[in-house]
C-alpha cells in the first residue's frame, strides 16, 4: 500500500503554472522571457479597493470570519447580481470562498459520488477535469471546433448527457478560447438543458466584465429562469478589478447546495481572508470606473495580438468576444522542423522549442484537452506583445 493517494496518480499537473514556473526560471537565469502564459491582468487593484483594505485593518477586521462569508460582502454579492444579471438572490443563497477555484472545488466536493459525470466542453480551463477527479467523479469531454468559435453546440451537449451525468461546467468567456456565448447561442445550449432535469449548471463567469464591442455578457440563470433551482453561477473579484493575489471568488445558488458548501468548507478551510473580503466589497459596491480603462486596453491588445498572428506563417487565429486569451490553431506547424532539427510533432514541442528559441512562453493547447493550438495571453504591455509576435513571427517562419 503507497503512502499517497491514488487519486493523485490521475491528476495532472497544471500546464498553465508549470509553464509559468518554468518562464521565471529561465528569467532567473537572465534569459530575455516574454512570459505570455500567466492568466491575471497586468494592472494594479484600483485605488479604492485597497484603501478598503487598509481602513478594514485599522478597525481591527482581522478576527475569524463567518466560513460564508462577511455580511456585507454577502450583500454586495446579492446586490451585484440584481444589478448586472436581473437574477434575485438572498444573502443565505451566496458564499464565499478562497478564490473561484475553491469556490467550484467546494461545489463538487459536495455534490459528487463516485460514477457522477460532469460534462465539460473542450477547450477548458485545466483545473476542471482535475478537480472533478479529485473529487471522485468522472469528466466526459464534448468537442468544439474552430468553425464554430469553440462554442458548444446542442446537439453535441445532448449526445454527451446520459443518466448519470450530474453537471455541466460552463465558461464564457472562456479560458482558453476567449469565446463568449451570445443570448441565441446560450439559449440553444439552456433548452437542451431543460429536457434533463437531473443535470445541474455550473457556470463560471470569471470573465464577465472582459467582452469586447458590443458584446452583452449574459448566464445561464438570466437567459433560462426554469435552471435558477438548479444553476450554481461562480464569479470573482480576481480578472475584472485586478485582484488575482487577494483570493476572493463567490457564487450563489439554491440554498441547500450553499449549506452544502459552507458545510465543506467549514472543516476545510473555513472562512476566506477577513481583509480581502472588506476589499472585495469595495470592488462590488464601489465605482466601476476602471472597467472601462481595462476593457479598452484589453480590446487594442487583442486587435493587435489577432492581426500579428495571423500574418504568421502557419497560424490562424480567431478574435474572441472576450477574456484576454486567443488560441490560433498550430496545426499547419506540426511535422515542421526547427533550425536545431527537432520536428515538432505536438503543441508541446511547438510552445517548448518557442521558448527555447525565442524566449516566448505560452501554453499548449492539449492541455486545455483541444489541439494543435497554443493559449496566448495578451494581459501584458502592447510593447511586450508587439515583442513577442515579432519573435512567434520569426519562429514559425523559421521552420521547414
Amino acid at each position: 500500500m503507497g503512502f499517497l493517494a491514488d487519486a493523485l496518480s490521475r491528476v495532472k499537473p497544471s500546464a498553465t503554472i508549470a509553464m509559468t514556473q518554468k518562464a521565471r526560471e529561465l528569467k532567473a537565469k537572465g534569459v530575455d522571457v516574454i512570459s505570455l502564459s500567466v492568466g491575471e491582468p497586468d494592472f494594479d487593484t484600483p485605488d479604492h479597493i485597497k484603501e478598503a483594505a487598509i481602513d478594514a485593518i485599522r478597525r481591527g477586521e482581522t478576527k475569524y470570519p463567518p466560513v460564508s462569508g462577511i455580511v456585507p460582502l454577502r450583500d454586495a454579492i446579492v446586490k451585484k447580481f440584481k444589478r448586472e444579471n436581473g437574477l434575485d438572490y438572498k444573502a443565505s443563497q451566496t458564499i464565499v470562498g478562497t478564490g473561484g477555484k475553491h469556490v467550484i472545488y467546494n461545489a463538487l466536493l459536495a455534490t459528487l459520488n463516485p460514477g457522477d459525470e460532469v460534462v465539460i466542453p473542450r477547450p477548458y480551463w485545466v483545473s476542471y477535469p482535475e478537480m472533478v477527479v479529485l473529487c471522485g467523479g468522472t469528466p466526459v469531454f464534448v468537442e468544439t471546433d474552430m468553425a464554430h468559435d469553440f462554442k458548444l453546440q446542442p446537439e453535441d451537449l445532448e449526445r454527451a448527457i446520459t443518466p448519470k451525468t450530474k453537471w455541466i461546467i460552463l465558461n464564457s468567456p472562456s479560458n482558453p478560447s476567449g469565446a463568449a456565448y451570445s443570448r441565441d447561442e446560450l439559449k440553444q445550449v439552456t433548452d437542451v438543458l431543460m429536457r434533463h432535469p437531473h443535470v445541474w449548471v455550473l457556470t463560471d463567469d470569471m470573465y464577465e466584465h472582459l467582452t469586447y464591442g458590443a458584446f452583452e455578457f449574459v448566464t445561464p440563470a438570466q437567459v433560462e429562469p426554469g435552471l435558477y433551482d438548479r444553476t450554481l453561477t461562480m464569479n470573482g473579484v480576481s480578472k475584472a478589478y485586478a485582484m488575482t493575489g487577494w483570493r476572493i471568488g463567490y457564487a450563489a445558488g439554491p440554498e441547500p447546495l450553499i449549506k452544502a458548501m459552507d458545510f465543506v468548507q467549514g472543516q476545510q478551510t473555513s472562512g476566506a481572508s477577513s481583509i480581502s473580503q472588506w476589499a472585495a466589497v469595495a470592488a462590488l459596491d464601489g465605482t466601476q470606473e476602471h472597467l472601462a480603462r481595462f476593457k479598452a486596453a484589453f480590446q487594442e491588445r487583442r486587435d493587435l495580438v489577432v492581426s500579428m498572428l495571423n500574418q504568421t506563417s502557419g497560424l490562424k487565429c480567431p478574435t474572441p468576444e472576450g477574456a484576454f486569451y486567443v488560441y490560433p490553431s498550430c496545426a499547419e506547424l506540426i511535422g515542421r522542423r526547427t533550425e536545431t532539427g527537432k520536428t515538432l510533432e505536438t503543441d508541446e514541442d511547438f510552445v517548448t522549442e518557442l521558448l527555447q528559441a525565442e524566449g516566448v512562453a505560452a501554453v499548449h493547447g492539449s492541455a486545455f484537452g483541444l489541439g494543435p493550438n497554443l493559449r496566448i495571453s495578451y494581459a501584458t504591455s502592447n510593447t511586450a506583445l508587439e515583442e513577442a509576435c515579432r519573435r512567434i513571427q520569426r519562429f514559425c517562419g523559421s521552420l521547414r
